[in-house]
C-alpha cells in the first residue's frame, strides 16, 4: 500500500520505517527539519522518501496523524483534500503540557478528528502502546507466532481492514472493539499504559496481551 505519515515524531518516524520494510511505500512528512525526513527515509532501508504533508495525502491508501493534538488543524490544512481516505490516528487529545487529556468522557479526539475531516474514514489505533516497544515487537514477530494485542476501532469496515492490515504488519495481533465511539475509553487506556511504561521501574518496552477464556 502507499501510506503516508502525517507526524515525524517517535511513532510517526517508527511506525513509518516499519511500514517501509514490511513491503509499503511510504512517504515521511511534517517536520521542523527536512534533514529529518529525509534521514528517516533514507534509515527506513525501503520503498521511502521525505514529501510534504499534501505529497503524503497524494494517492495514499491510508494516513498515519501522529502529531500533538495541538498540531491537528495545521497538519490537515497543509494535507490538503483528504475526501475518501483512511486516517489511522494515534495522536492523543492531550493539553498543551501533556498533563492530562483535553477532550475526554463524552467525547475523543479521534471522534473529534472525524469531524473535521466528515468525508475520510477514521480509525483509532497505535496509541495504546509506546514507541519505544515498536521495533521489538516488529523483530519478534519473526521469531515467534504469540502476538502482543492491539486494540483499534472505528466506523467504517473496509478502513479498519487496512488498519488491521497494519497492525498486524508491525507484528501485533488487532483487536477490533468496535466503532470510532469506543475511542473514548481507549485513550484513557493509553494513558494507563504510559504510566506503566514511563513511571514504572522495568522500562517503556511494554505491549499487553488479551485473550478469551470459557471457549
Amino acid at each position: 500500500m502507499r501510506i503516508g505519515i502525517l507526524g515525524a515524531g517517535l511513532m510517526g518516524g517508527k511506525l513509518g520505517t516499519i511500514f517501509a520494510r514490511a513491503g509499503h511505500e511510504v512517504v515521511f512528512s511534517y517536520s521542523r527539519s527536512g534533514r529529518k525526513l529525509m534521514r528517516l527515509a533514507r534509515k527506513a532501508q525501503g520503498h521511502a522518501r521525505a514529501g510534504t504533508p499534501h505529497d503524503a495525502a497524494l494517492n495514499a491508501d491510508a494516513l498515519l496523524l501522529a502529531v500533538h493534538w495541538s498540531r491537528v488543524d495545521d497538519v490537515l490544512k497543509q494535507a490538503g483534500d483528504l475526501s475518501g481516505k483512511v486516517i489511522v490516528t494515534c495522536s492523543l487529545p492531550m493539553n498543551a503540557d501533556d498533563t492530562a487529556l483535553a477532550v475526554a468522557h463524552t467525547s475523543s479526539g479521534a471522534e473529534g478528528l472525524a469531524k473535521k475531516v466528515r468525508k475520510a474514514d477514521v480509525v483509532s489505533a497505535f496509541g495504546t502502546v509506546p514507541s519505544e516497544v515498536l521495533f521489538a515487537v516488529y523483530e519478534a514477530n519473526r521469531r515467534t507466532r504469540r502476538r502482543p494485542s492491539l486494540m483499534y476501532c472505528g466506523d467504517d469496515q473496509g478502513a479498519k481492514d487496512i488498519a488491521a492490515r497494519l497492525i498486524r504488519d508491525v507484528g501485533f495481533e488487532p483487536v477490533d472493539v468496535g466503532p470510532l465511539r469506543i475511542s473514548r475509553y481507549l485513550e484513557p487506556f493509553s494513558l494507563a499504559m504510559a504510566q506503566l511504561a514511563y513511571e514504572g521501574d522495568e522500562g517503556p518496552e511494554i505491549a499487553y496481551h488479551i485473550e478469551r477464556f470459557g471457549k
